[in-house]
């Protein structure tokens, strides 16, 4: 199946909000991280299991969940019932491929999008939803790894804002730290663009036509998982919900910004591979015709020798020195010269 389309097949007649458990679950164990702070505390716990977390949270602070791995449905069913989140929430948790937006369910919003990073020099799309209530954000992720480690910098930092701000402004800074690895991501395909054209300039192969058809697909993938950004942050600033307060607007206008920075971006590589394939169709083309020139002059010059080669290879006695005895190197000698003018002629035309 193509990787830009998603199986959906196994869904079809399901109610909403049903969970349906993965077909390629993966094999890492779920990871689920505890972290707990206040303007003068912070705590840190792992847990294997979602029964192991504490019952009791440390008064007047504020936690994050960061859940490593989707794939438990028990586990989801059990959050669903602590946090009172609705079944689509759930759902769109657990089903992959979702575009990225924003939705309000009064008491806590929803959000989902793509963490985009790079692997073996291509980007690696993981679906990271979050879910930010008035003093909690739940952030599930696919696999363990992800981008956030700037962020649990700045929290364990007791004069930083983070630990002064609600639970809105770490929902902001798990997003612009995602938005932020989108311009390493740039960097990366830019990279790749620009020793591909010296590839075509260079050696037009097969290989590298297949190097543009993948950063093509690329290219592809990666603006439909930004575009819809845009609309998700511009979602967040216009939101009436208490969850999003007048001080965290600034934020998301600046890192709105940064999305359409990258959504320009993106459009320019994407004119650039365009003229890439234009130039390794023309490169191609112009290969063609050299060595169709080549192969045409070759002809064109064996064509009178070829002639008389075939005069003389006719079976009759009486022609013209037949029986000469210097007859066979004279008509050589004539046979190379006819071939060195018409090469001087090819020259003297630039056609050579």
């Amino acid at each position: 199946m193509h990787p830009l389309v998603h199986k959906r097949s196994h869904l079809l007649g399901l109610p909403p909000g049903t969970l349906v458990p993965r077909e390629d679950t993966p094999s890492a164990p779920i990871q689920i991280t505890l972290y707990q702070y206040a303007p003068d505390t912070l705590t840190e716990q792992s847990f294997a299991r979602i029964e192991d977390l504490p019952g009791e949270r440390i008064p007047g602070a504020r936690h994050w969940l960061d859940i490593d791995g989707v794939h438990d449905l028990s586990l989801l069913q059990s959050l669903q019932t602590f946090y009172q989140l609705h079944p689509l929430v759930i759902e769109d948790i657990c089903n992959i491929g979702q575009r990225a937006k924003v939705e309000d369910y009064g008491g806590y919003l929803y959000v989902v999008l793509k963490m985009i990073t790079i692997s073996n020099r291509r980007p690696h799309f993981e679906q990271v939803s979050l879910v930010l209530g008035p003093d909690y954000v739940l952030s599930f992720q696919e696999a363990p790894g992800d981008v956030f480690d700037p962020v649990r910098k700045r929290l364990r930092n007791p004069q930083g804002l983070m630990r002064n701000h609600g639970s809105c402004f770490l929902a902001y800074a798990l997003l612009d730290v995602i938005v932020d690895h989108y311009f390493l991501v740039l960097e990366t395909l830019g990279e790749r663009l620009e020793q591909l054209e010296e590839k075509v300039l260079r050696d037009p192969s097969t290989h590298t036509q297949k190097q543009i058809r993948d950063m093509r697909r690329d290219l592809i993938q990666l603006r439909r998982s930004v575009w819809p950004v845009r609309d998700l942050i511009n979602g967040l600033e216009r939101t009436e919900s208490d969850l999003m307060p007048p001080a965290v607007r600034p934020y998301l206008r600046d890192l709105y910004d940064h999305v359409i920075q990258i959504i320009d971006i993106i459009e320019s590589l994407r004119d650039v591979l365009a003229g890439l394939t234009d130039l390794y169709l023309s490169s191609l083309s112009h290969r063609m015709n050299e060595v169709m020139k080549v192969l045409t002059i070759i002809g064109t010059i064996f064509i009178p020798l070829t002639f008389i080669a075939g005069v003389y290879g006719m079976n009759f006695d009486v022609m013209p020195e037949l029986h000469y005895r210097y007859g066979y190197p004279l008509v050589m000698g004539i046979m190379m010269l006819i071939g060195l003018m018409l090469v001087y002629y090819f020259k003297r035309k630039k056609w050579l």
